[in-house]
Parts: C-alpha cells; sequence; structure tokens
C-alpha cells in the first residue's frame, strides 16, 4: 500500500481509503466487520465516515465496536453538518451544533480523538470564521487532529484558507468532493484552489455510484441490488447515452492493457498528484481488495493524456 502525505500537512494516508457510507444501511454489523478487516489486512488506514451515514449514527457506532484494538492503528475520519434531527440545533456550522455532535460522534466511534473532523457541506447561514474557531478549539482540546471541508466550491475553499490565516485558526487540510471520470467538474475552480492553499482532495463515489465497473449496461434492465437501481434520478443523471459511449471507450483502453475500467477508475484517480486518498465504498471483502489493487495501477504520462481526452467534457 502505498500512502501519501494529506495536503501539506504531516497526515499520512493510504492511497486508497474506505468509505463506511453503507454501515448500517446496506451492511449489516457482521458485513460491515468483514469489510473492514479486509480493509486493515489490505493496509488500508483511512476509514471515512459520517454521523448521518447508517440513520441515526448506525456507520459510527460499527466502526467503535470494530476497530477496538485497533483505533490508533487508523487515519479516523468522520463528518458533521448535515441535518441529524428536527429544529435548528441539529445541523450546520455553529459553534454551538459543533461542540455537540462532536462529543456525539467521539461517544459513538468510542474514541477520545477524531483523526480528520469534516465539516460535510458549508453553512451559509454561519459565517466561516465561527466554524473555523470553533474547529480550532477542538484541535486544541486534542479532541481533533486536522480538519477538512466537503462539497465546497473553490471560492469557498479559498475564503477559509483566508481566514484561518487571518485568525491564527487551524487551516482546513481536505476537500472530500464527487470525482470521477463521469464528474470531473472540481477540476475548473477547486483543485486549483487547494493546490494553491496545500489542499489534499479526497474523491468520492470515484466509480460514479458503479457504473464505471460496467455492471449496467445500456438497454438492459438494473440489475436488482445495486446501488443506482435504489437511486432515483440520480440514476437518470448517470444512466444516459453520453455517459455510456465514454464508458465504451475506457473499456476498449483498459482491454488493452488487460485491465478493467473499475483499475482505469481508481487508478487514474490515484495517478493524480492533487488526491490523496481514492475515497472508495464496499458491501465486501472482494470488493475491498479489487478496489486496492486498482490503486497499485500508476498511469504513465500516455495513458493519463488518453484516459483524459476520453472523459473530458
Amino acid at each position: 500500500m502505498e500512502f501519501k502525505n494529506l495536503g501539506r500537512s504531516g497526515l499520512q494516508v493510504s492511497v486508497v481509503g474506505l468509505g463506511c457510507n453503507n454501515f448500517g444501511m446496506r451492511c449489516d454489523f457482521d458485513q460491515s466487520q468483514a469489510v473492514v478487516h479486509k480493509a486493515l489486512d489490505e493496509g488500508i488506514n483511512l476509514f471515512d465516515t459520517a454521523d448521518v451515514y447508517g440513520g441515526g449514527g448506525k456507520s459510527e457506532e460499527f466502526l467503535g465496536k470494530i476497530l477496538q484494538g485497533r483505533r490508533h492503528d487508523v487515519v479516523l475520519a468522520t463528518k458533521f453538518a448535515m441535518k441529524m434531527g428536527e429544529g435548528p440545533m441539529r445541523s450546520g456550522g455553529s459553534r454551538k451544533y459543533i461542540m455537540s455532535a462532536l462529543e456525539d460522534s467521539l461517544r459513538r466511534l468510542n474514541t477520545d480523538y477524531i483523526d480528520l473532523y469534516q465539516m460535510h457541506r458549508p453553512d451559509p447561514t454561519v459565517p466561516i470564521e465561527e466554524t473555523l474557531r470553533a474547529l480550532d478549539d477542538a484541535v486544541r482540546a486534542g479532541k481533533v487532529r486536522y480538519i477538512g471541508h466537503s462539497n465546497f466550491a473553490g471560492w469557498q475553499a479559498a475564503e477559509a484558507h483566508f481566514v484561518a490565516q487571518r485568525g491564527g485558526y487551524t487551516p482546513f487540510i481536505s476537500a472530500q468532493n464527487e470525482y470521477n471520470l463521469l464528474d470531473r467538474r472540481i477540476e475548473s475552480e477547486l483543485v486549483p484552489a487547494c493546490n494553491q492553499y496545500g489542499v489534499g482532495v479526497l474523491p468520492f463515489f470515484p466509480l460514479a455510484s458503479g457504473f464505471l465497473t460496467g455492471k449496467y449496461r445500456q438497454g438492459q434492465d438494473l440489475p436488482a441490488g445495486t446501488r443506482l437501481a435504489n437511486a432515483g434520478p440520480m440514476a437518470g443523471r448517470l444512466l444516459n447515452e453520453r455517459n455510456y459511449e465514454t464508458l465504451g471507450k475506457l473499456e476498449a483502453f483498459a482491454d488493452e492493457r488487460g485491465k478493467t475500467t473499475l483499475d482505469v477508475a481508481i487508478g487514474w484517480l490515484a495517478s493524480l498528484p492533487h488526491v490523496g486518498s481514492v475515497i472508495a465504498g464496499a458491501t465486501r471483502p472482494e470488493q475491498v481488495a479489487q478496489n486496492v489493487a486498482a490503486g497499485e495501477w500508476k498511469l504513465n504520462a500516455d495513458e493519463l493524456a488518453e484516459v483524459d481526452a476520453i472523459s473530458r467534457r
């Protein structure tokens, strides 16, 4: 397993991380435990969850139990800001909410510190200075080691950097956003901002909800039990003629090299210098092994250029 520093920080993360959004929903406790144990065996050290995953904090609770005895071997990442209940005090980026959400996550994760605490989405109702000051206090108290953001735009990442610099607050070191060969929107503004300010990118949905594995075929029924079979409007956004055309070209590229489209999708991201770790979910141990093997493929300059030409929109 290769490890990279996340942004300009000293935090080293495995080039493939485990996304734990399936735990408590598509995976029961035993399934989740099997997936986590396989990830540990494969050398993964970054485990990414959120308070909302699994509903009511179930993903965090599962991880807290499964990682007992291995807590200090991993980089445990979770998130706050999404709606965790009714009323104005159960979501967002206010000092009041952050302090309570952090304590709840620590309890569910059965730990006294979080390695990477991420703001799950921007909160336009709260000044970013208030959010950063509260997170800085959590870092100084030893309850959080590093902080990151998710679903920020480029200008929001830049604003947060300058506010942290001006106030002497702990800066964000990571940006977790949707990023894959079918969705490269963050390259226009967010990625340049991250490169400028020393923030590492953590792509989620690297396989476009499984589309880039090739399991979905044009004109055929969606496989039962798959993510897109139950995705509603999101399925329509992905299952279109243009994406199937791109998939066909990527399959041809992969076949020429004895690879799969999964290998291309994860290997391409892992080969990009601004990517710290590819957050890939799994519901079975064998999927973890496939993701890790894909992350070991480093595309050369010519291959990167060819994939770029196929996928650029």
